[in-house]
């Protein structure tokens, strides 16, 4: 007997198949994406008088579309990517962490939409990064390769394809001192505006110059790209993309979930031909929010196919897509979780004017080592200024632990300095942010509250299906984890209640709210002591211990290198290094002797592994 999941999908696929002979019947338009890596809006002139002039960029605005709010759910590649790829937020597919432990599924019945236009018909190519966590179930691409062009196709097919540029990649910033003196820029060191976060200093003003050089040769490869679409006679039958895959590269951009990590430069041009399908005249700056979500979708629509339900975006150009509508959108979600060794877990909420940021784990400050990160220059001076003391307040904030919510007025704050969640003149826009925020989550299910270990052991098989019908879990893991918005005195009776859970996680967020609190929580220290000592859950008892450490309530280093040597796993060892890392460089005085020999040593063979990364670090291996 066929099961009914079997034959929903074969109607399904049925369905594409049907849609695909209608959409091959009519004309189509072809689609690049110019994509470029590492770039927010702060850096080009089109949208920053401060910015670099990228006049190809121009050239394409000026017969498109430019949109004011566009941004990615997450700032940093893969998960950014994996968003794009599959239409889906990552919390809700267990995508969101970078570098992947393990690719993770799609949800049954949905495809990476490329494979979509596959099926309409579409040549599609990708020249050439791809850098999803996802598998990819086949059939996405007729090439992705670095010799991946649209040029391969059949005569009169029509053509989706991406041409991907690392120009201005992060990496590009790890240029040696050697490299100030040698390699003078074309942008004047000396005019560059300098965020208000950063220190102002030679270092500072030089990397700046210098990554705006970068958007200048990228604009100059851009344009060479333009010239052979030209030469092939297709700038009249194609709509073009271009956009930054997340925000920029300079420190404290990417890799966190401000509007410098998530808000991106976005234009689509569009020939005389196909401007039927744009919501407005060309050469408009378009206000509505729209976000990497989206991308899909709205390609989809511009090639006359319906996005899968599945899908969590929005298609925002093409056919019934109104200005008036589209407008109106003013709503961008964002994540930010592991990133490489470095844990975090982040959520915001930009509505309007007011971002809105859920610090889930405040301790784990932003400027908590990273290995790459640090290898700029511009990083390492920024942390070695703080701590001597040669920083303002503003500049501090990122070596600082943040506070459980944050409340920002973009329009005033544009650098989210500023934290409005305790002033009662916006108590009531905190009120409605905050609940937005917790229903969406709710609403995913966002599977971030489980840690990356037991997801592993646990459900990578399905986590969507998982979510689904874990709804409730979920709801209550969220529930504990807010605990963290109330007074002590308010929250007290919950936490007590979560440390005595059966649910593992449901006392594991109980402690990291018991951290967030740090020594107003320190009633609770005793019940603490114990978990440490005896909880079944390893990741539990280095919550515990990680509370108790930063509450001074206890050594935690004793418990700490106990669980390192009971992780079952090199993830799970991760997270217990991530807490040293924390303590080490909280200021407290711990200082870890943790040596190879506690790991497997496969998990040291791997240069990029987490732990060999942090390992590095803690054992002062790599430069500071």
């Amino acid at each position: 007997m066929i099961k009914r999941s079997a034959i929903v999908r074969i109607l399904v696929n049925m369905g594409v198949l049907f849609g695909a002979f209608l959409v091959c019947a009519a004309e189509r338009p072809n689609i690049v994406w110019i994509t470029s890596e590492d770039n927010s809006t702060h850096y080009l002139r089109l949208y920053d008088e401060g910015g670099a002039a990228m006049p190809n960029v121009e050239r394409l605005a000026e017969s498109g579309l430019v949109f004011s709010h566009a941004y990615s759910n997450s700032p940093v590649c893969s998960t950014a990517r994996s968003t794009i790829i599959s239409g889906c937020y990552g919390p809700r597919l267990f995508s969101q962490h970078h570098r992947r432990s393990e690719l993770v599924p799609m949800p049954d019945g949905l495809r990476m939409f490329p494979w979509y236009l596959r099926q309409a018909g579409y040549y599609t190519t990708n020249h050439y990064k791809e850098d999803y966590n996802l598998k990819s179930q086949g059939g996405v691409w007729d090439e992705s390769s670095k010799k991946a062009s649209y040029r391969n196709r059949s005569d009169g097919q029509p053509f989706f394809h991406v041409e991907n540029f690392n120009t201005t990649h992060e990496g590009k910033l790890h240029f040696s001192s050697q490299n100030m003196t040698d390699v003078p820029t074309e942008t004047d060191v000396d005019s560059v505006a300098i965020f208000p976060i950063h220190p102002n200093t030679p270092t500072f003003r030089y990397s700046n110059a210098y990554y705006r050089d970068l958007h200048i040769k990228l604009d100059r490869e851009i344009g060479i790209f333009l010239e052979k679409l030209e030469e092939d006679g297709l700038m009249e039958e194609t709509i073009i993309f271009y956009y930054g895959d997340h925000g920029g590269a300079l420190p404290g951009s990417k890799g966190y979930a401000y509007e410098r990590g998530l808000h991106v430069p976005m234009v689509v041009y569009v020939p005389e031909k196909w401007r039927h399908l744009l919501p407005t005249e060309v050469g408009t700056r378009v206000e509505g929010f729209v976000e990497f979500v989206d991308l899909g979708p709205t390609v989809l629509n511009l090639a006359g196919i319906k996005a899968p339900e599945k899908m969590d975006g929005e298609a925002f150009l093409g056919k019934e897509v109104s200005l008036e509508e589209l407008n109106q959108r003013d709503r961008a979600f964002g994540y930010a979780d592991r990133f490489d060794e470095k844990y975090d877990m982040v959520r915001t909420l930009r509505v309007g004017k007011f971002k809105y940021m859920r610090n889930y784990q405040p301790f784990n400050f932003d400027g908590l080592q990273n290995n790459y990160r640090y290898k700029s220059l511009a990083y390492q001076e920024w942390r070695d200024l703080y701590r001597e003391g040669k920083l303002n307040t503003e500049q501090c904030q990122f070596f600082q632990p943040r506070s459980a919510e944050a409340l920002f007025d973009i329009e005033a704050d544009p650098f989210e300095l500023h934290n409005l969640a305790e002033d009662p003149a916006y108590a009531d826009d905190l009120f409605r942010l905050r609940s937005a925020l917790r229903e969406q989550l709710i609403d995913l299910p966002d599977l971030g509250f489980f840690p990356e270990s037991y997801a592993l052991n646990t459900f990578i098989s399905n986590p969507e299906g998982f979510g689904q019908e874990n709804r409730k879990r979920v709801r209550d893991l969220i529930a504990v984890a807010d605990l963290s918005l109330l007074p002590f005195k308010k929250a007290r009776k919950g936490i007590r209640k979560a440390l005595a859970s059966d649910d593992p996680w449901k006392r594991y967020w109980g402690l990291i709210v018991c951290s967030s609190f740090g020594e107003a929580a320190l009633e609770l220290s005793e019940r603490a002591k114990a978990i440490a000592g005896e909880d079944s859950e390893n990741l539990v008892r280095i919550r515990a211990a990680e509370f108790l450490g930063l509450a001074k309530q206890q050594d935690p280093r004793e418990v700490i290198i106990d669980c390192i040597k009971k992780s079952d796993t090199l993830v799970e060892a991760s997270l217990v290094l991530n807490t040293a890392a924390m303590l080490q460089d909280s200021n407290f005085g711990y200082d870890f002797g943790i040596s190879r020999d506690m790991f497997p040593e496969e998990w040291l063979e791997n240069e990029q592994s987490n732990v060999l990364q942090r390992l590095r670090y803690l054992n002062g291996e790599i430069v500071e």
